[in-house]
């Protein structure tokens, strides 16, 4: 993990900060995500079926399953001391390039695009690419904006 310091995060900017551990997408939390989320599509849930129908006989991670572990992932990359609070902006790009099938690990890699004065604190937008292990092609692409606060 790097910690940086607030006051130096727009030095960062157009680098890469690193990558998260990997994390397992097993059955259970797609079965979770599924019921959170209402999305109880066969392709992820119905594992008999997957077996018979699906590229490599596996039921597959939703994509939005995919993306929402950018917070926990992103918090073992970077740790910024001097920041009381942070909040999500929003995104301005998010592609689901490769399907996650269940078994598989994850992790994210984040590459800092910039870091701009706004509202009293610093805007970061993150270029996060969720990587899937043995893969080339990553899983999902993100540009995230977060705000964070002294």
């Amino acid at each position: 993990m790097r910690t940086v310091k607030f006051g130096e995060l727009s030095s960062l900017a157009g680098k890469e900060i690193g990558t998260s551990d990997w994390v397992m997408i097993d059955q259970d939390r797609i079965n979770k995500f599924a019921e959170a989320t209402g999305d109880h599509q066969w392709i992820h849930v119905d594992v008999e079926r997957a077996k018979k129908e699906l590229p490599g006989g596996k039921t597959i991670a939703h994509g939005y399953l995919t993306l929402s572990l950018i917070p926990m992932l992103g918090a073992e990359i970077m740790r910024i001391e001097g920041v009381s609070r942070g909040i999500n902006y929003g995104s301005n790009k998010v592609r689901f390039t490769n399907m996650v099938p269940v078994g598989s690990r994850v992790r994210a890699r984040q590459k800092l695009l910039s870091a701009e004065a706004k509202s009293g604190g610093v805007q970061l937008v993150n270029e996060i690419a969720i990587e899937i292990e043995g893969q080339e092609k990553p899983a999902c692409i993100a540009e995230t904006i977060s705000v964070v606060f002294p």
